[in-house]
């Protein structure tokens, strides 16, 4: 037993390695928190949205941003899309559960407005069809993904897609780069 937990903790060391070692991959987390920085300040909202393990990760994500991550400050515009489960069960049985992100972006979601979706496959139907529903609206898409990023590859404006292929060190990865992205945004808004 003790050799197959230092087998997964060595295996969840290796991506997070070669995540700092990607120079693309780390610039482009400075250029998220940038924009979303700049469209905080804009008075635009953060929307998350994810299935399965992705959702809890989603949702932890975004009450970092509307409770605080570090410091005591002001709440950010930050929800995750799947909470209200009245809304998520009404609209999965009389429509279609691809739709679930895609209505409710569709009602909420204003032009400049960021929605981040965690796919770790990148085929997740019902946030590729948020995605379509937020270009049409003018809405900033953040693919959070697997290896090559999947279908959502081409509908995202800005693609994390963590260096694996398996499930658990890609929720791993979203978890430590969006706990960074939380960590420099509530930086750079409250204190520059």
């Amino acid at each position: 037993m003790n050799d197959k937990i230092q087998e997964i903790i060595s295996e969840s060391l290796a991506v997070k390695t070669s995540i700092l070692q990607d120079q693309r991959l780390i610039s482009l987390v400075g250029d998220i928190v940038r924009l979303i920085v700049d469209r905080f300040r804009e008075g635009k909202h953060l929307y998350f949205c994810g299935n399965g393990g992705s959702a809890a990760d989603a949702q932890h994500l975004a009450a970092e941003f509307s409770g605080r991550f570090y410091i005591n400050r002001d709440a950010l515009p930050s929800e995750a899309l799947h909470c209200n489960t009245s809304y998520l069960t009404a609209v999965a049985n009389d429509f279609s559960y691809d739709l679930i992100y895609a209505r409710l972006i569709k009602g909420i979601g204003k032009p400049r407005d960021i929605l981040v979706g965690m796919s770790t496959s990148g085929n997740s139907a019902n946030i590729i069809k948020a995605f379509e529903t937020a270009r049409e609206k003018g809405i900033t898409t953040i693919g959070m993904t697997g290896e090559g990023g999947g279908k959502l590859k081409e509908l995202s404006d800005l693609l994390i897609d963590i260096p694996s292929k398996n499930t658990p060190r890609i929720q791993e990865g979203h978890m430590l780069l969006g706990h960074i992205i939380c960590q420099l945004v509530e930086d750079k808004y409250f204190t520059a």
